[in-house]
């Protein structure tokens, strides 16, 4: 069945909600690491821990990360838009100056993230033209406390307190 509504209008009005930004990375088979910009992601079960994002099944990083044994999901911090920006580029040698260390699994944590969570592949789940990817958390920590970087009515933004 073929929606009426506009994919412009869907975008407008779901736009007013704001979202936080992950870089989900990975290491490919090859050794090469890997990343792709989310603005999906979410807890899904404390009992087993769940987390799942949503990429788009024409993403050419998600059929990167997909063949991963495993991902990282680094939440963003306000002052990283600029990396945001670089790990979102088509360029094939995108990670190539990013500062990161690996997690015990080997995948890649952000250096200056807020968060991070490894974990294994648990489940995937087509979703009209994404796919719902679920994750079982292997390991996760705080790297240090800040606010999150957000992306809300077509821009880059952060969290104000309210007085």
């Amino acid at each position: 069945m073929t929606s009426t509504i506009e994919s412009s209008t869907y975008r407008q009005i779901l736009g007013h909600y704001p979202t936080g930004i992950c870089a989900i990375t990975a290491i490919q088979e090859n050794g090469t690491p890997t990343a792709m910009i989310v603005g999906s992601f979410t807890s899904v079960s404390l009992d087993p821990p769940l987390v799942a994002f949503l990429p788009s099944k024409t993403s050419s990083s998600w059929k990167k990360i997909e063949g991963c044994s495993g991902f990282c999901v680094n939440v963003l911090a306000d002052e990283q838009e600029d990396l945001c920006r670089t790990l979102s580029s088509k360029d094939p040698e995108k990670f190539k100056d990013v500062p990161h260390h690996l997690s015990k699994s080997g995948t890649p944590i952000l250096d200056g993230a807020l968060a991070w969570i490894d974990c294994k592949f648990h489940d995937i789940h087509e979703a009209g033209d994404h796919y719902i990817a679920i994750g079982e958390v292997r390991e996760l920590d705080i790297h240090h406390s800040g606010t999150p970087l957000l992306f809300h009515k077509g821009a880059y933004g952060k969290i104000s307190p309210l007085l």
